[in-house]
Order: structure tokens, then C-alpha cells, then sequence
């Protein structure tokens, strides 16, 4: 009765395969064949309770089909959550929209294609309810039933079941999957206008009409599509093609405007797609007018394409709660309807000495920090690459701390490169993408990016002859802080540390009416028996106005230059205390694959803002390559952390890194202890470190909303059972133990720890010594 949940994480990739098999087999789907198996990442939360399962699925692309050996009387009721989902029948191929419910025989000739990526939600009852009501379709009828009265009641409590199906007690998870049960042959008496017929097509025809429709899918962006340029494309006459959608009971004309309609409806929804205005995304479907765009649209949906996005933004915001996370905020995230906003790319220039230092060493790379070299709060796989290196070259990387505004006289004043990347004037911004918001700033008006997303990252660096499925080894020669150039404090070093509203302990002050934000600033010390860090003074954040006229009464916007007339300094704090220091990179990152702008602040498999001190001087970590050419980038400098990072930041110290990058190219992964890597890995000299997360993978498990969602449901439990899984498996498929054996090891030998608990994407790492190894027998 309790969930059984499922996470790829758990198996390696040869078994992910047979996994995913047996996920699908428990609400009686199989994979339509062999060679479409699904191997990639995938999660499911699955719920029994006698007769009913209830299951939420998240995994790639890939298709489906009944399981051949289940005999019931109800049908498989399955509700796709986003677009890009097909039904095909030995008539023909339908479109689904999402949240239209597919009401599918348990045997039968059919099959559900996920052609992005598969995220549903399966109602599976495997005999009759209690009531003894048949509920199948007749004959074997097909149904799909778009959002719209019962209908709707029943798809929304199916949806919102299986998002909360962790969180259900025992009784209340009992009382909901019987009143699906009940509820079940209510919903089948109901009619629907969609079926799966095409007109009694035969097969032939029905296979040559959804060429065509794939053939329109793939040139929806040409505004001049024409029925004879697909009768072209396909080798048909244009008549032939006209009685092809005659048959399936619409013309092409009509299919081409719902299609093109169906992706601005979903796109104008999609949170993601907040960075694009609404005419991008009309003219890049095929809209060439944006009035024309405007009233179709209004009367297809009865709301105009504005109307439409703010509706949406403020349902999710209501449907969603607000947490209090740095970053992504949901109830900002919601309300995402910026008006025009391009990706802010920097063109690549040719190399020169300016541009990239060459040393004296034939294969050792430089790369500055300045405001041409950075991007500022997200990671993207669409920026240019800063510079090109190869496997086993080194390259110094400047980092600059994105608090150094703290203080701008003792960490920005009379250093070039943080004077360029930091200046801002009520005339100008030199890095005006601060994070993956909305370029406009259409929520708060905090600023470009909205903030959602801090880190100042320098790069990317691409390497040479990286391709998705690599590993990228990156080792740490040294770190090196970088001092103050301000005459009045030169050579010397500071960081800052806050204790924000983003922290830990925010919701837990003594007195609740006290709740504050405190800035402390720090000297770095170079003392030759042991370097340390001592406090200087501390400020409780006061509202300040930027540059460009905003009020900011929290620490809410990255790089906000405070003046030292605007807080009051405290001088006497930690008076006597020494911190030492655990010099280190926050983050050290590779390009996500799944979207365009990706906030720099939760962590994932592609590494990112780690928060992890033993990635510092003589450590390795080993990352997988998802984008060509990896694109390494490096940032959130740190003198010193603890584990947890309990207040929201570090010491954040301006620090310059020496790396040494290797790839590893997928056929040379036998009997490497990165074979079969999905999540960052971290070599020290003494000990194997793995990062685990609440949700290791966030933008593939929730696809368009990813970026919000980690923040509402990340908890320590997940991360740790996330950190479980990866030592598990390491300890089988890398050091060869049986899964006994592993937990035995686990048990008294693996040391996890938490992280970091402010990052939205919370994190538990698993410390394994190698000392544990230096009298096993070698392979």
C-alpha cells in the first residue's frame, strides 16, 4: 500500500532497460518493442491498493503498448502532461493534447508514442469495482477525451492523486483509489466527440496521413506551408492529400491552425518559454502576423494570447505554494508573461592575446574575468565557448565572487576585471543578464534575470572532441585568492558571508519578529602554520536602491553595489575566532541539455552549484558530457564552508583555479570508477565522494516546470536516499559487491553527509575511504 518508488539512479545502464520494464508492467504497458526500450533517465512513484494502481511516470521519449498477458474488464485510463503525445491504431495515428484523457482497451492493436518526453499519469483497475459496473468500451473502442466537465473533475483528481501520492496516509490513499474505482465506469458512460477512428482509412492510408502530419509537424515554422508543398515533400498528389484529411474528418487547412494553435497554447503556458515574447513564439510555429495571430487565438480559446499567459501565470501561482527558496521563486515563476526577451548572446570573437593569454607552455590556456568572459546566473548550451582546449591541456580560470558588491572599496575598487563585470550606473550595466528570468524583469522589476540565479561563472570552456556520453575529468592544480587591488588595501584579501532570507535558519529566530538578513565581511589571512579567515565587521541588510532607481528590501538581486554610508557597521563580532580555511569552487559545472537558460542555483547531474568544500586544490571530479564540446564553466569561489551551509552562503572569496581537464571518451570507461556516471563524482586523495540530491535529475523529471518544482518539493530525505542509491550501485557495478554486501559496507564504512540545505536542490553526499580497498583482491 505504501509508494514504491522508482529512480534510474538505482541501476546501471545496462539494467535500466529491464527496470523501466518492469515500472510499465505494473500498470500494464510494455514497451512497443525491444530497440525502444528506455534507458535514459526516469523516474515513477507507484500506488496499489487491491485492484488499483495508480502510478506518475516521468522518463524520454519513447512508445508503449498493452501487455499482452493482463485480462480485465476496465480499460487503462492514461493522462498525458504535456504535448507531443500520439495514439496509434491500426486505422491510423491520432495527436493528443495534454491533459486529454486516453481511455485504452487492455488488448488491442494500439500504441501511445511520447514523442519529447514521457510524463503522464496511468489509472490501472484490474477487475471490476465493487458496484459490478462494466466500464469498458465497446468493441474496443478507443477514446480521447479532451478537458471539459466530468471529464475534467476526473483527470484533475487523478493528477493531483499522483502528484501527492508520497504524501497520502494509508487511509486517505484507501478512501481516493476506491473512489476511482467507483468513479471509473461513471466516467466511461460518458461520450466523447474525439475517437481514435480515421474515417475507415485503411492501414495504407491511415500510414501515409500521419507522414503527412510528421511532415507538418517538422515544417510548422514555415509561414507559407502549403498543401501542395507537403504533396511535394511526400511524393502525393495535393488532391490525394486533401482526401486524406477529408477521411480523418478535417481538411488541412484546419489541421495546420489547431496544430500550430496546440504549440503556441502549450508554449504560452510553459513557464520555460517565459524568456520569449508572445511573437516569437507565434512566428516561430508559422504565424507571420501578430494580429492575425492575436484573433485566432481569441477565437479558438476564447482569451487573447496575453490574456491567456497571465491566466495561466496566476493558476499556477494559486495552484503552487510559494517557497522560500533563493532562486526560482514559484510564486514568481508562475506569474513568468514577460513581453520580449532574447537570450542575451555574447558573440563569439575571434581568439587573440588579448582574449585568451597563452603561457609559455604549449598547452596551458588563461582565461580572465571580465564582462565579456562571464555569464552571470545560468548556464546555457547555447553560449559561445570563451576558448577551445584539448584532453589533458591545463588552463587558469579567473573567478569572481558575485558578493564582492559587500564591499565594493575592498573587493571591487581598482581591479579591472571586477570594476568591468561589476559596473553598473544609472546610465549603465556592463552584465546585464543576472540569472534565467525574464529579461525585462516583467515580475518584481528587480532587474534583469530577476535574480533567479547568482552565480558568476566564467567560461565556458569547450573542450575538443566531447560528445554526450563522455566523461570530463577535471582536476584541481591549485587555487589561488585574488587580493585587492584598492591602493588603500592592497594584497590584502576579504570575502563576505550572509546570513538571507534563501538560509536555513531564516523561519527559526528566536524571535519571529526579528527576522533579518546579516552581511559579514572577512579578511583572509595567509598564516604560514595555518591560513585562516577573521571577521571584520557585520551589517544587517538595510532596503537599498540600485543604480537604475529599484528598492530592493532584501538581498534579492545579485550585485547590488552597497555604499558604506547605507548600513551601519558592527565591528566587534566573532572577536578572537579563527576560521580555517577550505578553499574551494561552488561551482564547477557542464552544460544541461534539456533547456535554453538554466538557473545556476539547484544542482544536478551536470554538477553546478555544488557547495561542496573538498572540491578544492589536489581533487578531481569527474562529470558526464550531455552538450558537444562539454562546456566547462567555473565560479562561486569559496575560502571557506561548512558542510550545510546553513545561513545561504560561504565565505565568498574572488579565487583564480589552475585545471587540468581529460576526457574520456565512452568506449574507454572499462573498469574506471566514473563507468556508468550520471552524477558528479569527486576524487580525493584519501576518499570517493558522491553527490546526491533530492531530485538528481529535476529538468528531465519535470520537464517545463523543472525549475520551479525543485524547489517545492526538495527535502533532505530524498537526497539521501539519492546518495543510498548512487554508493549502492557504485559499490555493485564499479567494486563488484552484491547488493548485501554493499549495505554491510555502507552501514559501517560510508560516512553521508548533508551538503547543503539552500540550493533548492538539497544535497547529501556519500564518503567512501579508499583505505577500505587496500587489501582487496584485484581484478
Amino acid at each position: 500500500m505504501r509508494p514504491r518508488p522508482f529512480t534510474s539512479e538505482s541501476y546501471s545502464e545496462g539494467d535500466r532497460p529491464e527496470a523501466w520494464r518492469d515500472v510499465l508492467a505494473s500498470v500494464g504497458l510494455q514497451p512497443t518493442a525491444a530497440t525502444t526500450t528506455h534507458a535514459g533517465h526516469a523516474t515513477a512513484v507507484r500506488r496499489n491498493f487491491q485492484v488499483v494502481t495508480l502510478a506518475r511516470l516521468s522518463a524520454g521519449p519513447q512508445s508503449v503498448s498493452p501487455r499482452t498477458d493482463v485480462v480485465a474488464d476496465h480499460p487503462l485510463v492514461l493522462l498525458p502532461l504535456e504535448d507531443g503525445v500520439a495514439l496509434k491504431t491500426a486505422a491510423g495515428y491520432q495527436i493528443v493534447a495534454a491533459r486529454h484523457l486516453l481511455l485504452l482497451p487492455r488488448a488491442g492493436d494500439w500504441s501511445v508514442s511520447f514523442q519529447r518526453e514521457m510524463r503522464a499519469v496511468v489509472l490501472s483497475v484490474a477487475s471490476e469495482p465493487a458496484y459490478r459496473r462494466r466500464a469498458t468500451p465497446q468493441d474496443g473502442e478507443m477514446r480521447v477525451l479532451p478537458p471539459g466537465g466530468f471529464g475534467s473533475v476526473f483527470a484533475q483528481m487523478m493528477e493531483l492523486a499522483a502528484r501527492d501520492l508520497d504524501a497520502l496516509s494509508d487511509v486517505e490513499w484507501t478512501a481516493l483509489a476506491r473512489s476511482l474505482a467507483d468513479l471509473l465506469p461513471t466516467f466511461m458512460c460518458q461520450h466523447s466527440d474525439t475517437a481514435s477512428d480515421l474515417g475507415g482509412s485503411s492501414a495504407s492510408k491511415a500510414a501515409t496521413l500521419h507522414r503527412l502530419c510528421e511532415t507538418v509537424e517538422r515544417c510548422l515554422d514555415d509561414p507559407d506551408l502549403t498543401p501542395a508543398k507537403i504533396a511535394g515533400a511526400e511524393g502525393i498528389s495535393e488532391r490525394y492529400l486533401q482526401k486524406l484529411f477529408e477521411g480523418a474528418g478535417t481538411s488541412f487547412t484546419h489541421y495546420l491552425r489547431e496544430r500550430r494553435l496546440q504549440r503556441t497554447w502549450a508554449d504560452l503556458s510553459n513557464p520555460a518559454e517565459a524568456h520569449h515574447s508572445i511573437s516569437e513564439i507565434a512566428f516561430r510555429v508559422g504565424f507571420n502576423d501578430s494580429a492575425h495571430f492575436s484573433r485566432t487565438f481569441r477565437q479558438r480559446f476564447g482569451l487573447s494570447p496575453r490574456e491567456f499567459r497571465q491566466h495561466e501565470a496566476e493558476r499556477q501561482t494559486v495552484a503552487t505554494a510559494t517557497a522560500d527558496q533563493r532562486g526560482w521563486p514559484q510564486q514568481a515563476l508562475a506569474q513568468l508573461r514577460s513581453r520580449h526577451v532574447a537570450l542575451a548572446r555574447k558573440t563569439a570573437a575571434p581568439f587573440s592575446a588579448h582574449d585568451v593569454e597563452i603561457a609559455a607552455a604549449p598547452r596551458h590556456h588563461h582565461l580572465a574575468a571580465d564582462a565579456s568572459r562571464v555569464h552571470w546566473g545560468y548556464f546555457s548550451h547555447s553560449l559561445p565557448p570563451q576558448v577551445e582546449i584539448g584532453s589533458g591541456d591545463t588552463i587558469t580560470i579567473e573567478t569572481l565572487t558575485q558578493h564582492a558588491s559587500d564591499d565594493p572599496e575592498r573587493m571591487i575598487e581598482g581591479d579591472p576585471g571586477a570594476e568591468s563585470v561589476f559596473h553598473w550606473t544609472r546610465d549603465r550595466k556592463n552584465v546585464d543578464r543576472r540569472g534565467a528570468g525574464p529579461l525585462d524583469a516583467s515580475i518584481y522589476g528587480r532587474g534583469a534575470g530577476e535574480g533567479f540565479g547568482v552565480h558568476i561563472c566564467t567560461g565556458p570552456v569547450a573542450v575538443k572532441d566531447a560528445e554526450p556520453g563522455d566523461v570530463l575529468e577535471i582536476r584541481i592544480l591549485d587555487i589561488v585568492p585574488r587580493a585587492s587591488r584598492n591602493p588603500d588595501f592592497e594584497g590584502r584579501v576579504f570575502g563576505s558571508s550572509v546570513a538571507a532570507w534563501w538560509g536555513y535558519h531564516y523561519k527559526e529566530f528566536l524571535a519571529e519578529q526579528n527576522a533579518r538578513e546579516t552581511v559579514t565581511i572577512y579578511e583572509i589571512v595567509d598564516d604560514d602554520d595555518a591560513p585562516y579567515a577573521r571577521a571584520l565587521y557585520s551589517y544587517r541588510w538595510e532596503p537599498q536602491t540600485d543604480p537604475f532607481g529599484t528598492l530592493h528590501k532584501t538581498y534579492d538581486y545579485p550585485g547590488i553595489p552597497i555604499p558604506p554610508s547605507s548600513v551601519r557597521r558592527r565591528h566587534d563580532v566573532l572577536d578572537g575566532i579563527r576560521i580555517p580555511l577550505r578553499p574551494h569552487f561552488g561551482v564547477i559545472a557542464l552544460a544541461p541539455r534539456e533547456a535554453e537558460l538554466v538557473d545556476s542555483v539547484p544542482p544536478a547531474y551536470f554538477g553546478g552549484n555544488l557547495d561542496n568544500w573538498r572540491l578544492g586544490k589536489g581533487s578531481t571530479i569527474y562529470l558526464p558530457v550531455s552538450v558537444p564540446g562539454a562546456l566547462l564553466s567555473v565560479g562561486d569561489p569559496h575560502a571557506a564552508q561548512g558542510d550545510g551551509e546553513l545561513g545561504g552562503t560561504a565565505i565568498e572569496c574572488s579565487m583564480t583555479g589552475t585545471f587540468q581537464v581529460i576526457l574520456h571518451k565512452k568506449n574507454e570507461f572499462t573498469n574506471q570508477p566514473f563507468a556508468d556516471l550520471t552524477y558528479p563524482l569527486i576524487e580525493t586523495e584519501s576518499d570517493w565522494v558522491l553527490m546526491g540530491f533530492s531530485h538528481p535529475n529535476y529538468l528531465a523529471e519535470f520537464g517545463a516546470k523543472g525549475q520551479s518544482e525543485v524547489y517545492a518539493t526538495s527535502s533532505l530525505d530524498l537526497a539521501m536516499k539519492d546518495a543510498f542509491r548512487k554508493m549502492r550501485r557504485f559499490l555493485m557495478n564499479i567494486k563488484g559487491f552484491t547488493e548485501d554486501e554493499a549495505i554491510a559496507l555502507m552501514s559501517v564504512a560510508v560516512d553521508f553527509g548533508v551538503t547543503q540545505v539552500v540550493d533548492g536542490n538539497w544535497g547529501v553526499h556519500a564518503i567512501l575511504s579508499k583505505r577500505v580497498f587496500d587489501h582487496a583482491p584485484q581484478n
